[in-house]
Protein backbone atom coordinates (compact mmCIF):
# COMPACT_ATOMS: atom_id res chain seq x y z
CA UNK A 1 0.00 0.00 0.00
CA UNK A 2 2.55 2.53 1.09
CA UNK A 3 4.84 1.62 -1.80
CA UNK A 4 1.99 2.32 -4.18
CA UNK A 5 1.42 5.76 -2.65
CA UNK A 6 5.12 6.61 -2.86
CA UNK A 7 5.29 5.39 -6.45
CA UNK A 8 2.34 7.55 -7.60
CA UNK A 9 3.57 10.44 -5.48
CA UNK A 10 6.99 10.22 -7.13
CA UNK A 11 5.36 10.19 -10.58
CA UNK A 12 3.35 13.27 -9.58
CA UNK A 13 6.48 15.10 -8.47
CA UNK A 14 8.34 14.00 -11.60
CA UNK A 15 5.60 15.12 -14.00
CA UNK A 16 5.29 18.47 -12.21
CA UNK A 17 9.07 18.96 -12.27
CA UNK A 18 9.14 18.14 -16.00
CA UNK A 19 6.48 20.79 -16.68
CA UNK A 20 8.61 23.40 -14.92
CA UNK A 21 11.89 22.17 -16.41
CA UNK A 22 10.70 22.19 -20.02
CA UNK A 23 9.12 25.63 -19.56
CA UNK A 24 11.88 27.17 -17.45
CA UNK A 25 12.20 30.07 -19.88
CA UNK A 26 8.88 31.31 -18.48
CA UNK A 27 10.31 31.54 -14.99
CA UNK A 28 13.27 33.82 -15.66
CA UNK A 29 12.49 37.07 -13.92
CA UNK A 30 13.40 39.28 -16.84
CA UNK A 31 10.88 37.99 -19.39
CA UNK A 32 7.63 37.20 -17.59
CA UNK A 33 8.14 39.11 -14.37
CA UNK A 34 7.04 38.20 -10.89
CA UNK A 35 4.10 36.05 -9.89
CA UNK A 36 0.86 38.02 -10.34
CA UNK A 37 -2.12 37.80 -8.02
CA UNK A 38 -3.97 35.63 -10.56
CA UNK A 39 -1.02 33.30 -11.10
CA UNK A 40 -0.51 33.07 -7.34
CA UNK A 41 -4.19 32.19 -6.89
CA UNK A 42 -3.79 29.38 -9.42
CA UNK A 43 -0.81 28.02 -7.49
CA UNK A 44 -2.56 28.36 -4.13
CA UNK A 45 -5.76 26.62 -5.22
CA UNK A 46 -3.73 23.98 -7.01
CA UNK A 47 -1.74 23.18 -3.88
CA UNK A 48 -4.93 23.19 -1.78
CA UNK A 49 -6.54 20.72 -4.21
CA UNK A 50 -3.41 18.57 -4.16
CA UNK A 51 -3.29 18.40 -0.37
CA UNK A 52 -7.01 17.66 -0.02
CA UNK A 53 -6.95 15.10 -2.83
CA UNK A 54 -3.97 13.26 -1.43
CA UNK A 55 -5.50 13.28 2.06
CA UNK A 56 -8.55 11.45 0.73
CA UNK A 57 -6.49 9.20 -1.55
CA UNK A 58 -4.27 8.09 1.33
CA UNK A 59 -7.38 7.33 3.39
CA UNK A 60 -8.83 5.36 0.46
CA UNK A 61 -5.65 3.29 0.04
CA UNK A 62 -5.45 2.54 3.76
CA UNK A 63 -9.12 1.57 3.88
CA UNK A 64 -9.04 -0.72 0.82
CA UNK A 65 -5.57 -2.19 1.31
CA UNK A 66 -4.51 -4.57 -1.45
CA UNK A 67 -7.77 -3.96 -3.32
CA UNK A 68 -6.94 -0.27 -3.84
CA UNK A 69 -6.51 0.32 -7.57
CA UNK A 70 -7.56 2.73 -10.32
CA UNK A 71 -10.32 0.27 -11.31
CA UNK A 72 -11.63 -0.09 -7.75
CA UNK A 73 -11.37 3.67 -7.22
CA UNK A 74 -13.34 4.37 -10.39
CA UNK A 75 -16.01 1.85 -9.42
CA UNK A 76 -16.31 3.55 -6.03
CA UNK A 77 -16.95 6.88 -7.76
CA UNK A 78 -20.19 5.41 -9.12
CA UNK A 79 -21.75 4.47 -5.76
CA UNK A 80 -25.10 6.24 -6.05
CA UNK A 81 -27.02 8.49 -8.45
CA UNK A 82 -25.55 11.68 -7.02
CA UNK A 83 -21.97 10.47 -7.18
CA UNK A 84 -22.68 8.92 -10.61
CA UNK A 85 -23.48 12.38 -11.94
CA UNK A 86 -20.33 13.95 -10.50
CA UNK A 87 -18.17 10.96 -11.46
CA UNK A 88 -19.17 10.97 -15.13
CA UNK A 89 -18.32 14.69 -15.27
CA UNK A 90 -14.96 14.07 -13.61
CA UNK A 91 -14.05 11.14 -15.86
CA UNK A 92 -14.99 12.95 -19.09
CA UNK A 93 -13.20 16.14 -18.06
CA UNK A 94 -10.06 14.38 -16.82
CA UNK A 95 -9.71 11.75 -19.54
CA UNK A 96 -11.05 13.55 -22.62
CA UNK A 97 -11.61 17.30 -22.33
CA UNK A 98 -8.63 18.38 -20.23
CA UNK A 99 -6.06 16.55 -22.38
CA UNK A 100 -7.61 17.86 -25.61
CA UNK A 101 -7.82 21.40 -24.26
CA UNK A 102 -4.40 21.58 -22.64
CA UNK A 103 -2.55 19.94 -25.52
CA UNK A 104 -4.21 21.91 -28.33
CA UNK A 105 -4.33 25.22 -26.47
CA UNK A 106 -0.86 24.68 -25.00
CA UNK A 107 0.65 24.19 -28.45
CA UNK A 108 -1.10 27.32 -29.72
CA UNK A 109 0.35 29.27 -26.80
CA UNK A 110 3.83 27.76 -27.25
CA UNK A 111 3.86 25.96 -23.91
CA UNK A 112 6.42 23.19 -24.13
CA UNK A 113 5.26 19.57 -23.69
CA UNK A 114 1.64 20.57 -22.88
CA UNK A 115 0.63 16.89 -22.63
CA UNK A 116 2.53 16.74 -19.32
CA UNK A 117 -0.41 18.44 -17.58
CA UNK A 118 -2.67 15.48 -18.45
CA UNK A 119 -0.01 13.05 -17.23
CA UNK A 120 0.31 15.17 -14.09
CA UNK A 121 -3.45 14.88 -13.52
CA UNK A 122 -3.17 11.09 -13.33
CA UNK A 123 -0.74 11.26 -10.38
CA UNK A 124 -1.63 14.48 -8.57
CA UNK A 125 -5.20 15.69 -9.10
CA UNK A 126 -7.24 17.18 -11.91
CA UNK A 127 -7.66 20.47 -10.04
CA UNK A 128 -3.91 20.72 -9.32
CA UNK A 129 -3.01 19.99 -12.94
CA UNK A 130 -5.57 22.42 -14.27
CA UNK A 131 -4.37 25.11 -11.87
CA UNK A 132 -0.77 24.53 -12.95
CA UNK A 133 -1.79 24.69 -16.61
CA UNK A 134 -3.66 27.97 -16.06
CA UNK A 135 -0.70 29.42 -14.13
CA UNK A 136 1.63 28.46 -17.00
CA UNK A 137 -0.78 30.06 -19.51
CA UNK A 138 -0.83 33.25 -17.44
CA UNK A 139 2.96 33.28 -17.34
CA UNK A 140 3.22 32.43 -21.06
CA UNK A 141 0.95 35.37 -21.89
CA UNK A 142 3.26 37.75 -20.00
CA UNK A 143 6.31 36.13 -21.61
CA UNK A 144 4.82 36.61 -25.08
CA UNK A 145 3.96 40.26 -24.35
CA UNK A 146 7.52 40.87 -23.12
CA UNK A 147 8.91 39.31 -26.31
CA UNK A 148 6.69 41.57 -28.44
CA UNK A 149 7.80 44.68 -26.57
CA UNK A 150 11.46 43.65 -26.90
CA UNK A 151 11.12 43.02 -30.63
CA UNK A 152 9.31 46.32 -31.21
CA UNK A 153 11.99 48.30 -29.37
CA UNK A 154 14.89 46.55 -31.08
Amino acid sequence: MTKQLFFYGALGVLSTALAFAFNRRLFRRTEAGRVTLLEGAFYAFGVLALVLGWYFNVRYVHQHGIHASYVDYTRALFDNWASDSAAQDYVIVNVVLFPLWSIIDGRRRRIRIPWIFFVMSLFTSLAFSMAMYLAFVERQNRYTRAELVASNTA
